[in-house]
């Protein structure tokens, strides 16, 4: 793929994983109680760090055979796509609107919980998947930005997103792009 396009792609696939993530719920509660600019700056920060983790460790992957590490790949894909599909709906908390003003407080409570809460989670895997397989720069920069723009959005709108949009539709979507990155990675390793 060229870069563009996986850029394109890594964000999409990375996007609608984590929308039905917890980190999309725990943005919607943090930003109803803090200044959400600063929740964000910091969940942005920690999503940063955790995407040059995941790039970095995908990138030695690369270094290994190209037909096993694809079919580890698709497997892991597959894991994700099955995961997302049995995963169940997860509530917003009700209790969230005492907002503080401090800029220290909200960015470390932003970057605490993110940096702690995706160690392993389901998009690190996927991003260090993708850059073994399509390169560093192009996934790091269509994964940090689906991540920071789940968290933004999960910040704007928050409350309204989990009371009208069904959960079930995002994790569906997210599987189904999973679904197709697990059979294009069993391609690849066979053609």
């Amino acid at each position: 793929m060229d870069f563009l396009i996986t850029v394109v792609a890594t964000f999409v696939v990375i996007f609608f994983a984590e929308l039905p993530d917890k980190t999309m719920f725990a943005s919607i509660a943090m930003g109803a109680r803090m200044p959400p600019r600063f929740v964000w700056l910091g969940t942005s920060t920690a999503f940063g760090v955790h995407v040059l983790l995941a790039v970095a460790a995908g990138s030695a992957f690369s270094k290994l055979p190209e037909t096993p590490v694809k079919l580890v790949t698709a497997a892991l894909f597959l894991f994700g796509a099955v995961w997302l599909l049995r995963g169940t709906g997860e509530e917003v908390p009700e209790d969230a609107f005492d907002r503080t003003q401090q800029f220290w407080p909200a960015y470390s409570v932003g970057f605490v919980t993110v940096f702690i809460g995706e160690w392993g989670d389901l998009t690190q895997i996927m991003t260090a998947n993708l850059a073994a397989a399509h390169g560093a720069g192009p996934t790091a920069l269509g994964s940090f930005t689906g991540l920071i723009s789940v968290s933004g959005l999960g910040m704007l709108l928050g409350r309204s997103i989990a009371t009208r949009v069904p959960m079930v539709l995002f994790r569906r979507v997210a599987a189904t792009a999973m679904l197709g990155l697990a059979l294009w990675s069993v391609f690849e390793a066979f053609s």
